[in-house]
């Protein structure tokens, strides 16, 4: 066996970047867009030529530590800027359809990066899908956690048949997370704001569902009301595969003197190897894997690395799909359509939950609306 194999540095944790020539107007000024995204297209070399939020100081600050040359008033005047060529939204999922349907009207808008949930209903996203195809526009949705390295490189060794046929997975979250302020305006929080990311790369490890059966009950430390706190959804596949996510946004106290053990870990199980490692956005380190398969490692554990992380450049993954889509004309990897199929997961998950069974997703209807 090549030692590079044994090494594990025959992978590609992070994506080449393909294309880097459109010019991207952002829309938000909070954490996600000022530590994140901006920080990820700074190391990319993507040309961010504008920048809007709701209050034009907010956007004048990220502006000036970004080196951003125009601040616009509001965002649909950044829309309209014939200057930008691609709409990168960073808002709250009740506000972010009608900046969608606005850029969707601009010629000069070729491409536009949503955030998840794209919107607060599984209706309202499908009618987004069908508008963008009908305008000919080039819809993504930020996906991130696709991009995270422990993922990628999962998916590939999935790919090369080291694990053989999955039998079981699970993502075990004890973390907490940081909910954005909009949030206690809505009643669904978890599922749609958090899990979405962990059953969204279940769907791209494994492909689509047949059902989930997801159990939940309220967060002690989130004060707003919710429906949904700690969450567990347990997922079948038609390969077979049988997944667990789990994800306990409560984790132990928070406060002075006590030692918390947030972690991130995740599992899969083959019938030929193992693979497992930990997501490092809880502490703010770059994810890990290790695996061990009888036909590519003779059952030695190997342990591939990196120094990226998930936040912020696993960013650059999404931006890059986006411009290399409008570039070439192919679908992008994060397509508003399969976003849609997510969507339809965490819809299916709220019903589970709504009526305490098990939902099959031929039961949720992603067909256009009209």
């Amino acid at each position: 066996m090549a030692s590079e194999e044994i090494a594990g540095n025959d992978f590609e944790p992070d994506v080449k970047v393909r294309t880097r020539e459109y010019k991207i107007g952002c829309v938000g000024a909070g954490m996600i867009m000022a530590e994140c995204h901006l920080a990820a297209y700074k190391e990319a070399g993507f040309p961010v030529v504008a920048i809007a939020s709701r209050t034009k100081a907010s956007a004048e600050k990220v502006a000036r530590r970004w080196e951003i040359p125009t601040v616009h008033d509001t965002p649909e005047q950044l829309i309209e800027d014939e200057n930008v060529e691609i709409i990168d939204l960073a808002f709250p999922p009740d506000q972010q359809p009608a900046l969608i349907r606005h850029a969707l009207k601009q010629k000069h808008i070729k491409a536009i990066l949503a955030q998840k949930p794209l919107a607060l209903s599984l209706k309202d996203a499908i009618e987004l899908r069908d508008e963008a195809a009908k305008a000919g526009k080039v819809l993504s949705v930020n996906q991130n956690m696709r991009y995270d390295q422990s993922m990628r490189v999962l998916k590939q060794i999935m790919d090369s048949g080291a694990l053989g046929d999955i039998v079981f997975a699970q993502i075990d979250m004890h973390a907490i997370p940081h909910w954005q302020s909009f949030l206690e305006d809505y009643d669904r929080l978890t599922l749609a704001n958090m899990s979405v990311h962990h059953l969204d790369v279940l769907r791209f490890l494994f492909g689509d569902p047949q059902e989930i059966t997801t159990l939940t009950r309220k967060d002690p430390r989130t004060r707003f009301d919710h429906s949904d706190g700690i969450t567990v959804s347990t997922l079948r596949f038609p390969s077979g595969v049988l997944a667990v996510s789990l994800e306990d946004v409560w984790s132990g106290p928070r406060q002075d003197g006590y030692k918390d053990d947030q972690h991130i870990n995740w599992r899969v199980d083959g019938t030929k190897g193992v693979a497992k490692g930990t997501i490092g956005w809880p502490t703010g380190a770059a994810s890990t894997l290790t695996y061990a398969s009888t036909e590519t490692t003779g059952g030695e554990w190997v342990t591939p690395s990196w120094e990226t992380m998930w936040f912020p450049h696993a960013f650059i993954g999404v931006m890059e799909q986006l411009q290399h889509a409008v570039k070439t004309g192919e679908p992008p990897a994060l397509s508003v359509a399969d976003n849609v199929k997510t969507m339809a997961l965490i819809e299916a998950g709220y019903r589970s939950i709504d009526e305490g069974r098990t939902v099959k997703l031929s039961e949720i209807s992603t067909n256009s609306i009209n």
